[in-house]
């Protein structure tokens, strides 16, 4: 196990990991967006939500691009990748629940964000909500938006853990 943790703690402050971070981001999001607008599917609030989270992924990784190698800054982006991963999996999860009607739910039409935090009115091109809640399109191989959103947030969940607690392990 300390031989793992040694190298997330590695690969965590490298400039190579917060630039996959980033790339990995920024496609997510262009996925999201072509099927909004080259497909025509609109995003409901749980899609935005998870757009914005998505977004907090990309502004660290630009932090961490620029003082990832710092060790304090480390812990911090990591700390923060880590609430980030949470939120994406509670939101994704969420989406996959009302998918397959595993909760009763739904959403509104609202973006449900604060107003001096009104992404859907400073940019609605990307952060406002379409359509109610309750399907999402096939991506690749059957495989539904929701269901590869769950995938990749429980990823996202053990590598930023196992970062995080790298991150904050004694260095020999």
């Amino acid at each position: 196990m300390l031989t793992l943790l040694t190298a997330f703690s590695n690969i965590g402050r490298n400039p190579l990991y917060w630039l996959i971070v980033l790339l990995t981001g920024l496609t997510m999001e262009g996925i999201a967006l072509y099927y909004q607008y080259g497909l025509g599917y609109g995003p409901c609030v749980l899609c935005i939500h998870i757009r914005i989270w998505i977004m907090a992924f990309i502004l660290l990784a630009i932090v961490g691009l620029i003082g990832g190698r710092n060790r304090q800054i480390s812990k911090v982006l990591h700390l923060l990748s880590l609430i980030a991963a949470i939120g994406l999996t509670e939101r994704s999860w969420l989406t996959f629940a009302i998918e397959r009607n595993l909760i009763d739910g739904s959403c509104t039409m609202g973006s449900g964000l604060p107003s001096w935090f009104a992404l859907d009115q400073w940019l609605p091109s990307v952060f406002e909500p379409w359509e109610l809640c309750g399907w999402t399109p096939d991506l690749l191989f059957g495989i539904t938006m929701a269901e590869g959103l769950l995938l990749f947030s429980a990823s996202a969940i053990i590598i930023t853990l196992l970062n995080t607690i790298a991150s904050f392990r004694k260095q020999d």
